[in-house]
């Protein structure tokens, strides 16, 4: 019954779409970056789930606003604008530089022209999205699967962030990275690690302990929860953490558990809560923050 219900995601079979898909969510993304003012650790410009896909929740546009939601049940871009306009963009049959012009002509279309920095990021060898002709395959079965996989992990994951006293990030998808992820923070400063980028600098200048799920990449090819402190801790290597099958990867930085190991618990959901939970309890020992941010009361009645 459980591998029913959290479905089977082999980066093998479907790296072509999720790189596509990849592409596209960067582009709306970007729309978010460019509009909403900065907050800290980048919380302005990430996605959020929802019952159909994934949407960047209100975008400001002067004293007007608009959003845009992937619907991967209809799969297609549906733009909304607080003076009623409706786009809609399909998903399937085009490639990255299609979908880039279709969604600056509609924005343009409803009276709210969003300009954005063209260059993917966090990816090698990035193309211009107004070039991509390369990223053009949208199999509708593979990213539905995608997201019914991204919806049952944000609950876990909202249920993880929820008893936690201190600062914590929403959960919610980084489309740089292409990740679902929560972050908790001591409150205490850190210093970015030396030579860090733009976007190093301003992600990891307070201490934090961060996880994640993400669906892989060509360096390590497989589903997977992560999780980390930063400053990375010294200890980590020593770390027995639950469920089985999870470990530290020290190549990576990361403590890891396979997806499908998830799959094959006998409750995948209760699985992921022991893999947060128990990685969070270690880098809190490791890095020395207070024992009373966890425990948040849930009120009666």
């Amino acid at each position: 019954m459980s591998l029913e219900t959290w479905p089977a995601l082999p980066y093998e079979a479907w790296h072509d779409t999720l790189e596509t898909l990849h592409m596209y969510t960067q582009v709306v993304g970007k729309l978010r970056l460019a509009q909403s003012p900065f907050e800290a650790e980048w919380a302005n410009v990430a996605l959020y789930l929802t019952p159909r896909g994934l949407t960047t929740s209100a975008i400001p546009h002067g004293l007007a606003s608009f959003d845009a939601e992937f619907d991967f049940i209809d799969h297609e871009l549906v733009i909304r604008t607080s003076n009623g306009a409706v786009e809609r963009i399909a998903l399937t049959g085009q490639d990255v530089a299609d979908f880039y012009h279709q969604v600056m002509e509609e924005l343009q279309h409803v009276g709210m022209p969003v300009a954005i920095t063209e260059l993917p990021q966090e990816v090698p060898n990035p193309i211009p999205f107004p070039k991509d002709r390369e990223h053009h395959t949208y199999d509708p079965a593979d990213a539905r699967r995608f997201w019914e996989v991204l919806s049952r992990i944000d609950t876990v994951m909202k249920r993880h962030r929820a008893h936690f006293w201190g600062k914590t990030s929403p959960v919610h998808f980084f489309w740089g990275s292409f990740d679902l992820a929560t972050t908790r923070f001591s409150g205490r400063p850190a210093t970015p690690p030396a030579g860090a980028g733009t976007i190093m600098r301003y992600s990891e200048d307070a201490e934090q302990i961060a996880a994640g799920f993400w669906p892989g990449d060509e360096r390590m090819p497989f589903p997977a929860f992560f999780a980390y402190g930063y400053p990375q801790p010294s200890g980590c290597d020593g770390v027995v953490c639950r469920p089985e099958g999870a470990s530290w990867i020290q190549e990576a930085g990361l403590f890891v558990l396979r997806y499908d190991a998830v799959r094959e618990a006998p409750d995948p959901a209760q699985a992921i809560a022991e893999f947060l939970d128990s990685t969070y309890e270690a880098c809190a020992e490791l890095m020395d923050w207070p024992d009373d941010l966890l425990g948040h009361p849930t009120p009666e009645g």
